[in-house]
C-alpha cells in the first residue's frame, strides 16, 4: 500500500473510531440520565428498568469494548516506552469501569444513580485520552497502524467497520 493509501486508511480508522466513541457517549449518557431521573422520581419500577438497561449495556457493550482494546489497540503502543505508561493508564480505567458496573449492579436508589453517572463520567474521560492521546500517538507511529489494529473488531468502530458492513450485507443477502 503506497503512503497517501495508508494515510487514508488511518485517518478512515481513526474517524470510524471516534464516532463509534461518540455513540457509545450518546447511548450511555441517555441511560444513566434515564436512571437518575427515576430515582429522582421515586418511581422504583422505572428505576428498576432503567438500572436493568444499563447493566445489559454496559455488560453487552461497554465491557466487551474496554477487552477488545486491551488486545490489538493497546499492545503495540504498551510495548514502546513513550506509550507503555498511557497504557497501564487506560487499563486502570477499565478496572475502574468494571468495578462501577459491579457497584451498579449490587446497589439500588441513590448509590445506583451514583455509580451510574461515574461510568458515565470515567468512560467520557477514557474515550477523550483514546481519542486525543492513544490514537494520534498510533497514527504517527512509523511501526503501528490504526486500521490494521482496529480491522473487524466491530467492538470497537462499531458499524462502520468494512468488514461488518461486507458481513451484514452478505447476511442480508441470504
Amino acid at each position: 500500500m503506497n503512503q497517501h493509501a495508508e494515510r487514508g486508511a488511518e485517518a478512515a480508522a481513526m474517524q470510524a473510531v471516534e464516532e463509534h466513541h461518540a455513540g457509545m457517549l450518546k447511548e450511555l449518557s441517555g441511560l444513566a440520565a434515564s436512571l437518575i431521573g427515576s430515582v429522582e422520581s421515586g418511581d422504583s419500577a422505572a428505576e428498576e428498568k432503567a438500572r436493568g438497561t444499563l447493566l445489559a449495556w454496559c455488560d453487552s457493550e461497554l465491557i466487551p469494548h474496554a477487552l477488545a482494546e486491551e488486545g490489538p489497540l493497546y499492545s503495540g503502543p504498551r510495548s514502546t516506552p513513550e506509550g507503555k505508561l498511557l497504557v497501564e493508564g487506560m487499563l486502570s480505567e477499565h478496572k475502574v469501569i468494571v468495578g462501577l458496573v459491579e457497584e451498579l449492579r449490587s446497589s439500588r436508589g441513590v448509590p445506583a444513580a451514583v455509580a451510574g453517572d461515574a461510568i458515565r463520567r470515567i468512560f467520557a474521560l477514557h474515550l477523550d485520552k483514546e481519542n486525543r492521546l492513544l490514537m494520534p500517538f498510533i497514527v504517527q507511529s512509523p511501526t503501528m497502524s490504526l486500521a490494521e489494529a482496529v480491522s473487524g473488531l466491530h467492538e470497537l468502530v462499531g458499524e462502520h467497520s468494512p468488514d461488518h458492513h461486507r458481513h451484514h450485507h452478505a447476511r442480508s443477502a441470504e
